[in-house]
């Protein structure tokens, strides 16, 4: 089966697109080529083979694969008979270079399993619902874990100052403005702070990252919506959410119920 499926997200609101792909291959052989952004890879299954630097990286499921801008490169399946699949998203240099300077990655096979998994989640769950806040606020964090972790750049790890009252009004502005949240780069300009000090800020005081907040923050609003008899798919564009599906989604995660169920179980209740 060959198969490449392209989704693209936004870096909030208005903000700059990053695109992702997702990848199964039986024979697919790519040309010699580069990108102008960092790719960023996770092997799924099988065994790519990618000629890099003069050399050969050979992946297997769970390794990561980071192949810098501007480097030429090729891929194509490891063995003769199990090909290869893999997710990759393309971030452009800044993305990588918020909590430190451009990061140089010596070696672009890297063993990590803990943030392989959490960079195929966020892939995941992306792209089957590119939300501009979540992007925002998913993405920025783990790849200045990369480069704090794997490259020879280094995050400064030291107290954010205000880091309440930073969180608080980052807090107010996404309450007041659900249906259509503020970029966090906008609103991290208008702190005098970097995108990622404001993630830092905000996931200290809050202990989740903006989109996390904002989404159970929605599922609260939905609530009262519910219980005053409108339905889950009225409910869903009324309190900011893409979909009924990605209202669904949080409200199952926050509450454990279907928006369905839960309206059900109130009208009941009150008869």
């Amino acid at each position: 089966m060959e198969q490449a499926l392209w989704t693209r997200t936004r870096l909030g609101r208005c903000g700059p697109p990053l695109d992702l792909l997702t990848a199964r291959f039986d024979k697919h052989i790519y040309a010699p080529h580069a990108h102008d952004e960092y790719t960023i890879g996770v092997c799924v299954g099988g065994s790519e083979v990618i000629d890099y630097r003069g050399g050969h990286i050979r992946t297997g499921p769970g390794s990561i694969v980071v192949l810098a801008p501007g480097e030429m490169h090729t891929g194509g399946p490891g063995t003769p008979t199990d090909g290869y699949a893999y997710r990759a998203l393309y971030a452009a240099p800044a993305l990588l270079t918020e909590g430190s300077g451009l990061p140089y990655f010596r070696e672009p096979l890297l063993d990590d399993p803990e943030l392989a998994a959490a960079l195929l989640r966020a892939h995941a769950e992306l792209s089957a619902c590119p939300d501009p806040l979540e992007t925002e606020s998913r993405l920025p964090w783990l790849l200045t874990a990369l480069a704090c972790r794997h490259s020879t750049a280094r995050v400064e790890t030291c107290v954010i100052p205000g880091a309440e009252a930073v969180a608080r009004t980052v807090r107010d502005r996404l309450a007041d403005e659900l249906l259509s949240p503020p970029s966090l780069a906008d609103l991290a300009s208008d702190l005098g702070l970097s995108r990622y000090q404001l993630l830092r800020a905000f996931r200290t005081t809050m202990g989740v990252p903006p989109y996390a907040w904002l989404a159970q923050y929605r599922v609260g609003r939905a609530r009262a919506l519910l219980e005053s008899g409108l339905r889950p798919s009225e409910v869903a564009a009324l309190v900011g959410f893409a979909d009924q599906a990605h209202l669904s989604r949080w409200f199952r995660r926050v509450l454990g119920v279907t928006p369905g169920a839960y309206r059900n179980s109130v009208q009941d209740g009150g008869r």
